[in-house]
Parts: C-alpha cells; sequence; structure tokens
C-alpha cells in the first residue's frame, strides 16, 4: 500500500528555539522552519535529502533510544569537533574515556540534544 508514498520521521523537543540553534548551529544541519516547527533537511545517500520533522511538545520526555544516527567518516576526529563545540559524549562502563564504543560493530559515540533526545556518530566503514 505505501510502497511508492513518500514517508518522514519526526521527533519532540520542549525548546524549538534551542534545538534550531543546536541543530543548525552547532551541528551545521541544514534546516527550515514551517508552523512553528523545524525540518531538518538531513544528507542521505546519493545526494538525496530526508527530511525530519522536529516538533514542539510542552509534556516532551526525551527519547530513551537513539533517534539519529550520522555517519562519519572518522568518529574520533567528529567527536573532538563537537567537543570544541561544547557537546559532551556519554561516558559509560561500556565506552572509553571520550564516549566512543568500540567493543562491537563499528565505533559509535553517543550525545544528546537540548531536549535530552539521544543522537550518535558512528563509523561508517566504508568510508573510515
Amino acid at each position: 500500500m505505501f510502497e511508492k508514498t513518500p514517508a518522514f520521521s519526526g521527533f519532540s523537543v520542549d525548546d524549538i528555539p534551542a534545538a534550531k540553534a543546536f541543530y543548525g548551529d552547532v551541528l551545521g544541519v541544514r534546516l527550515s522552519e514551517r508552523d512553528g516547527m523545524l525540518v531538518l533537511h538531513l544528507a542521505g545517500d546519493a545526494g538525496s535529502t530526508r527530511d525530519t520533522l522536529v516538533y514542539p511538545k510542552p509534556d516532551h520526555v526525551p527519547a530513551s533510544f537513539t533517534i539519529l544516527n550520522f555517519r562519519v567518516g572518522d568518529v574520533d576526529a567528529a567527536v573532538d569537533a563537537l567537543v570544541a563545540k561544547g557537546v559532551t559524549f556519554q561516558v559509560s562502563d561500556w565506552t572509553d574515556e571520550r564516549g566512543v564504543q568500540r567493543r562491537y560493530g563499528p565505533p559509535i559515540a553517543w550525545f544528546t540534544d537540548p531536549a535530552g533526545n539521544v543522537l550518535s556518530v558512528i563509523q561508517d566503514q566504508g568510508t573510515g
């Protein structure tokens, strides 16, 4: 039924101006505003764009799972660049002191947006 129907994903935040500053200025994501919401224009495969809706929700509860994974060629370089912009990475028993998990799968590091939603940078094994 929906095999050719365009779809998009979305997630909530509690503060649209803070989200706009974080996603636009800190992460450098191209975005637009529509009806009090943000649209993240994320890079897709083969030069395409994947739009993701960010909508305000007064009783927002942060997602307890990773809502966006940013594929990067070098996870350590991405962590360094984001730390320089004030981003804090989650450090746990299964990460190194910088917050990078290297035990299984590709190297990955998790951080949160201003609303507490979990994001990651993950090393693309095809480019890193």
